[in-house]
């Protein structure tokens, strides 16, 4: 089942040969680990990037002594830490929100898998360029949408998220405080029954 998702996501891209998909599978990494388990910690240089087959993980950052959530990834969301690239420090921190299931990354197994599967590299270039246009559209809806916008938004997009994480980890990935998500939520339940 957890090849079959790497799989799945790929042939979105580009579709896998029997025997790319084969080498999907033999060269995947795929581990589990438990809820409040750290991925990459801030001032760390990320060795792995991953891919979420079950669970959820959260990308954030410490400011003023605060926790701010930068990102959100559920199944089938791949994530590679700008450190992973950079071999610099991380600016960020990642936990395990739930228990996960990841398929980890590493820049040896990327490297062997271009010497067997020469298309990955075309697959990389259309999965970032995917990537990339998701984030950009992602931060103007951030900066021009209001909290309340913001948060319908959430609502139609990714509706999982208002069960699985914490309201205050919520109100941080959307650029509030979680009095104001309460009174948002209180509002929309009173307007229009969406909680």
């Amino acid at each position: 089942m957890s090849y079959q998702s790497i799989i799945d996501f790929l042939n979105q891209y580009l579709t896998l040969t029997k025997e790319e998909q084969e080498l999907v599978k033999t060269h995947s990494l795929v581990k589990e680990y438990s809820k409040g388990t750290v991925l990459l910690r801030q001032g760390e240089v990320a060795n792995e990037c991953y891919m979420v087959l079950k669970g959820c993980i959260r990308a954030y950052h410490v400011k003023d002594g605060n926790e701010e959530t930068t990102e959100i990834y559920t199944e089938n969301h791949p994530f590679t830490p700008a450190s992973y690239i950079t071999r610099e420090p991380s600016k960020i921190s990642v936990v395990c929100e739930e228990d996960c299931v990841l398929s980890l990354g590493s820049m040896e197994k990327t490297q062997e898998m271009l010497l067997k599967m020469p298309r990955l590299g075309e697959m990389a270039h259309l999965i970032g360029s995917d990537l990339m246009a998701k984030q950009q559209l992602q931060m103007i809806d951030f900066k021009s949408l209001s909290p309340v916008e913001r948060y319908q938004k959430l609502i139609e997009t990714r509706p999982e998220l208002i069960q699985r994480v914490k309201q205050y980890h919520l109100a941080s990935y959307l650029g509030i405080k979680p009095e104001t998500l309460s009174r948002i939520r209180k509002k929309l339940l009173n307007t229009s029954g969406i909680s």
